[in-house]
């Protein structure tokens, strides 16, 4: 039986009542996305209807889900609610702390030893709170979530970005931060501007070489890394029914690299088949009495134009293999033209590692594809001239696809068979290179691929294809082969071809495992002990930020002034630093060191405006907040683009900068700063970020009478005694304002339920 069945029973039995009245209210057909968001209303029942883009919505969600690295803050914060367990079944997976070196075996042994302290912690805080426990070694979250958690029509947040992934079964999933994480635990309800909504009509059938990645491939390079921004992307048509339900999760998962708020597919067969497969039958059986509710109105689908706010249009049948990169997700290449870009661009030909899984493309048929174009390397006497690794998405796949000897042919090819974890896919590789310096490529079916994300390295050249497509290359050595036209030589002198892919959607002899991985929480957690040792450097308990003193900011310096592209990953990077994800202090030592300076086109190095001296930023943010100065922090275009991790807010919140300034935002980033008490704005005249001088003392002028969608006044005092006169928008609502004047939302949460429990006495 399915995990928490009684209240995915209690979902369908309320779903079709919901969607009736929501139809009702908003007096039009609905989208898929429509239904499911109203049925899940905080209030209830739909007793109105929202505006798309505008309005802010309080939901309810069904579940969280937390990896390891971000569930350390977000379960320090939980710890401060003052409640005794989760009021939603919540999860907490070990799959970002493992280090990808040597092999599968070694490589978890390592990461147990090395991460005990903080593998203890968050057993021990998820038995307490009621929270299920996927210990290190079970799997990537997200496949992890997809073969356990996920429901067609339930709503689930996760403190990851690619959370999306659930929406291959049908499920509305959204990658928050931790801090919101904190507010659906504690039962509050989860705040989100009601999103807009892009269709993406599939038509036809993949076939041959193109696998369901070519299609979020190519969707990608239409909507940019900032298309999706504000919208949910619900996939639809014939086309979208013949993908198989992983395929399915492996183009919503990747729509987080479009921006995209989440992505879905509606309930059909090939979800049903999926769910019988994992052992969920009776969640098929409850998701076919409501079927009809768990896909758009009819009319939506005959007209579709009408009731989505973009549509896009993509030929299965006519869609070629892409492969993306480097540098960018969105930077998209057909198969056939992909060789003259290399040689164009001049990128090095030469492949040296491919690297195929994550929590994009691990299932069970990602790997029989892979693995068909293994047995032909064995069978035709090929072998790699890449390096090349396999990163099963969890126990369960591992387990199989080895009984199934997928493995062991993979192994035969030359392949290296890594732990179940995200590992090279977030910079947990411990990479063998003869010389960082040099310019060298890499191929992956993980996600992103921005400079220095998988190895650390800025001269390391990222592109991400299909599995099958990182296999053929691999065995090429070479980026500008193109398995659907070439010929490869073989061991022996001769030309041979490389075959079409196959793969099994389902393992014929049915899934198996021996240990999934999994702990289960105390029914009752009072008596159990959550420890931090006052003395690690890897775990430390919160404080809660200071409220705001009731007065405008004036006096504020500038700290950095960002150029160009700022993700998350240059605000907070992960590989090395995430072993301090439970330890805001020593963690802020990464702050912003992978930004660019505007003035000097440098990483990490700055003005330090008491010395006059250039220094990192971590310690000119610290030299300002020991003085009681406050700072600001000035950036580009989509601002805080990536992870979801909350770090990248709250590392700046700790170190004293009060103000984020920017010409636009990524949105969980933007969510996230609001959360932890600071000031998210962006520039009225994005052309005013030119007007910022780097010896700017700032003032912020409007505070007092801070209100939703009245501007702030921004005054740069120039080093030279000039002033310029900025007008700063924002997106605040009166909650959320709220949060910013309590000091963070956790604080203004802690004073509710103190509130609360002064009156139940």
């Amino acid at each position: 039986m399915a995990f928490d069945i009684e209240m995915i029973r209690a979902v369908y039995a309320r779903f079709g009542e919901r969607v009736e009245a929501a139809r009702k209210v908003v007096g039009r057909p609905l989208t898929l996305s429509e239904k499911i968001l109203y049925a899940h209303l905080y209030e209830g029942t739909p007793t109105k209807a929202f505006d798309r883009g505008k309005t802010y919505v309080d939901f309810a969600p069904d579940r969280v889900a937390m990896q390891d690295a971000t569930a350390q803050m977000a379960l320090l914060q939980f710890m401060q609610a003052g409640k005794s367990k989760v009021s939603v079944p919540s999860t907490v997976h070990c799959d970002h702390l493992i280090q990808a070196k040597i092999g599968a075996d070694q490589d978890l042994a390592t990461a147990n030893n090395q991460n005990k302290e903080v593998y203890d912690f968050l057993a021990s805080v998820s038995n307490k709170y009621g929270i299920g426990f996927w210990k290190a070694g079970a799997g990537i979250i997200h496949q992890v979530v997809l073969e356990n958690y996920a429901f067609p029509g339930g709503m689930m947040i996760g403190t990851d970005s690619h959370t999306p992934n659930a929406g291959g079964l049908g499920m509305i999933a959204i990658g928050v931060g931790g801090a919101d994480a904190v507010d659906v635990m504690a039962g509050m309800a989860w705040e989100l501007k009601f999103p807009k909504f892009i269709g993406v009509k599939l038509t036809g059938k993949l076939s041959g070489w193109t696998a369901a990645k070519d299609v979020i491939l190519k969707v990608a390079g239409i909507l940019t890394v900032k298309g999706g921004t504000g919208y949910i992307v619900e996939y639809f048509g014939d086309g979208a029914e013949s993908i198989s339900c992983t395929g399915k999760a492996t183009i919503c998962n990747m729509g987080a690299e479009i921006g995209a708020t989440t992505s879905v597919f509606a309930y059909d067969k090939k979800m049903k088949e999926y769910l019988e497969g994992t052992e969920r039958a009776d969640i098929a059986a409850e998701a076919d009495k409501v079927a009809r509710y768990l896909r758009a109105d009819d009319e939506v689908y005959a007209d579709p134009a009408k009731y989505y706010d973009q549509l896009i249009e993509i030929n299965l049948s006519e869609l070629e293999p892409h492969i993306n990169g480097p540098f960018t997700p969105d930077a998209a290449w057909p198969l056939s033209q992909f060789s003259k870009a290399v040689k164009e661009h001049g990128w090095p030909a030469k492949l040296e590692v491919g690297l195929i899984g994550s929590c994009t493309n691990s299932s069970y048929e990602d790997m029989t594809r892979a693995a068909s174009i293994a047995e032909q390397a064995v069978s035709k006497n090929l072998k790699a001239k890449s390096e090349f690794t396999v990163t099963p998405g969890s126990e369960l796949v591992r387990y199989t696809t080895e009984r199934d000897g997928l493995l062991q042919t993979f192994d035969e090819m030359g392949g290296v068979v890594l732990a179940n974890a995200c590992g090279p896919c977030i910079g947990q590789w411990a990479r063998h290179m003869d010389d960082p310096n040099r310019k060298n490529s890499i191929i992956t079916s993980f996600n992103r691929n921005f400079a220095k994300r998988n190895d650390g390295n800025p001269n390391t050249h990222a592109f991400v294809a299909s599995p099958e497509i990182v296999t053929a290359l691999a065995l090429a050595g070479d980026l500008t082969f193109n398995p659907v036209t070439d010929t490869l030589t073989n061991e022996e002198g001769k030309q041979v071809k490389l075959d079409e892919p196959k793969g099994l959607e389902l393992p014929i002899k049915g899934f198996a495992v021996e240990d999934a991985g999994y702990l289960a929480p105390a029914e009752d957690g009072t008596g159990v002990q959550v420890k931090v040792d006052p003395l690690s450097d890897r775990l430390q308990l919160l404080e809660g930020f200071k409220p705001w003193e009731g007065t405008d900011l004036t006096g504020l310096k500038l700290l950095i002034k960002a150029k160009g592209k700022c993700t998350t990953d240059h605000i907070s990077m992960a590989g090395p630093w995430l072993k301090y994800r439970g330890h805001l202090d020593n963690i802020s030592n990464n702050m912003l060191i992978g930004a660019t300076n505007a003035y000097n086109d440098r990483t990490n190095s700055v003005k330090n405006q008491l010395s006059g001296t250039y220094a990192e930023v971590p310690a000119v943010a610290r030299a300002y907040k020991a003085s009681g100065i406050g700072s600001v922090v000035i950036g580009d275009e989509n601002y805080g683009e990536g992870s979801s991790r909350e770090h990248a807010a709250m590392e700046p919140r700790h170190l004293g900068v009060r103000a984020i300034l920017v010409k636009s935002f990524a949105r969980i980033h933007e969510t996230n700063l609001k959360k932890q008490g600071m000031l998210g704005l962006t520039f009225m005249n994005p052309k005013d970020y030119d007007k910022v001088q780097e010896d700017d003392s700032i003032d912020i002028i409007g505070l007092k009478d801070f209100t939703p969608g009245v501007p702030l006044i921004i005054i740069l005092n120039h080093a030279n005694g000039s002033k310029d006169y900025v007008l700063a928008n924002h997106t605040y609502n009166e909650g959320q304002i709220e949060w910013f004047k309590a000091g963070s939302a956790l604080n203004l949460i802690r004073l509710q339920n103190r509130q609360e429990t002064e009156v139940a006495k």
